[in-house]
């Protein structure tokens, strides 16, 4: 399995595609990028990893690597994204590094790229870089010029006094409704400061699953339907009043309401957006694979609701060129520029538990699913399929094809080519595109009933088969 590039970072497994040799060169290439942004002065860099147990060896290499082209290195130890991309802000450093595959099993690993403002790199950045390491125009320090490396620990407690000090969290409305609520952590870098955090909050009682820190990850770490049976049985258990799932480096959000329903990792966005509209007005964002439901909320304000590429370097920059006031994906990613231009699962909690707080002092109580409710309802279809290597080639053409097919038939649809193929029909969309995470191609499709959104996006993976994949999974 080659290793995958792109906005999200470098991402692999390690051992095979995720090397020494090949994260020593991406270190070096990234040192070098940095550098020339610094005038060649030594260059400032965070860094921050998630619990996997690659992490600390790979966070070693790494920083060390970086030392010795020049930069001075800030570690974090186990730290979220989110947390890493405020630090580089706050520390007023020249860039950043994240060790964490995200969502991906713990057989991966990857570096995630900031820059000065603890923004992910842009397509035109990652290609300077991957320009960078493929020339080896490295940079590298004289024995009396290496960098320094110096800890840091305390910006957990900082990342939590931001979202607990936004204008539009009222803690002690919070406690007044005296939640007990489960937190699953997945064990990664979430374990310690969510919990704290939800404290924090005013949530009166935190039930703590997979919150060990251990980067030996219980399940499949990606919080989606299928990999949260186990969460689903303990919060039953429990008698929570909901549970809040967070990924391994924390940027994910997903809900499951008290009946073990899932609130739908679609709807934390929403939920968010509707609740923040009522405070700040502006436009929102989202990506190509998002909801409706946004744009519903965007009509209800009166504000406009664009849809950006995948990935959320391509949502922050539609954010900061329409001076949108919420952003964020549709696979539970929240993006609040008043704190900073990075999803954020902390900040997704916050805004999410103030808004259910609401909710319930405006209707004399009601639960999770009840909330939920109030929104308006669409089902998702998310499947993934494996092309073989000469499939994935031809992408382009094979998108053409299922375009052309569409556009003739009596469903006449508007066909988008901005990132993959999207078809947009009356009443439902399907979205095709190659994975920045994995060597998949994802199909997401959206209707007004279940059995549509599956119908939908079923026929499109047929259409994909009849060009020879290879094997074929929900994503």
């Amino acid at each position: 399995m080659s290793l995958m590039i792109s906005v999200s970072g470098i991402r692999g497994i390690v051992g095979e595609s995720l090397t020494p040799k090949n994260l020593t060169v991406f270190a070096m290439a990234f040192a070098a990028w940095t550098l020339r942004r610094t005038h060649e002065k030594k260059a400032k860099i965070v860094i921050g990893r998630d619990t996997r147990p690659t992490g600390k060896s790979i966070s070693d290499l790494v920083s060390n690597t970086l030392l010795l082209c020049g930069c001075d290195v800030i570690d974090l130890g186990i730290a979220t994204t989110p947390t890493v991309e405020i630090a580089v802000a706050a520390e007023q450093a020249d860039a950043g590094l994240i060790i964490t595959a995200s969502h991906n099993p713990v057989a991966w690993n990857a570096l995630k790229m900031l820059n000065h403002r603890g923004e992910f790199l842009n397509a035109e950045e990652v290609e300077d870089l991957l320009d960078i390491a493929e020339k080896e125009q490295f940079v590298t320090a004289r024995w009396d010029t290496i960098g320094a490396i110096s800890t840091n620990d305390r910006y957990d407690t900082y990342h939590s006094n931001q979202v607990l000090n936004l204008p539009c969290i009222d803690i002690k409305l919070i406690e007044k409704e005296r939640f007990k609520v489960l937190v699953d952590c997945v064990e990664g870098a979430g374990s310690s400061i969510v919990p704290k955090l939800c404290e924090r909050l005013g949530i009166e009682s935190v039930v703590q699953v997979a919150c060990g820190g251990t980067g030996l990850f219980p399940r499949n770490p990606e919080p989606i339907e299928e990999n949260l049976s186990g969460t689903i049985a303990a919060l039953q258990k429990s008698g929570c009043d909901f549970a809040l799932i967070v990924d391994p480096d924390v940027d994910r959000l997903a809900l499951l309401c008290e009946d073990g329903s899932l609130f739908g990792e679609e709807y934390t966005l929403v939920a968010c957006a509707d609740f923040y509209l009522k405070y700040k007005v502006g436009a929102m964002v989202n990506n190509l694979s998002s909801s409706r439901a946004l744009r519903d909320i965007a009509s209800r304000y009166g504000v406009a609701c664009y849809s950006a590429k995948v990935g959320e370097a391509n949502v922050s920059a539609m954010m900061k060129e329409n001076n949108a006031v919420i952003g964020g994906e549709g696979n539970g990613g929240v993006i609040l520029p008043e704190l900073h231009y990075g999803r954020d699962a902390l900040v997704g909690i916050a805004l999410i538990v103030q808004a259910f707080t609401l909710w319930r002092s405006e209707n004399n109580g009601g639960s999770l699913s009840q909330f939920r409710g109030s929104f308006p309802t669409y089902y998702m279809s998310k499947q993934k399929i494996v092309l073989d290597k000469t499939k994935q080639q031809s992408l382009d053409t094979i998108f053409a094809d299922i375009a052309k097919h569409y556009q003739n038939t009596e469903t006449n649809a508007e066909v988008n080519t901005l990132d993959g193929l999207k078809l947009d029909f009356a009443t439902s969309w399907v979205h095709l595109r190659p994975s920045n995470t994995e060597p998949i191609v994802r199909i997401y499709a959206e209707a007004p009933s279940k059995a549509e959104a599956e119908t939908l996006a079923n026929e499109l993976k047929h259409f994909l088969e009849q060009h020879g994949s290879a094997t074929e999974e929900h994503a």
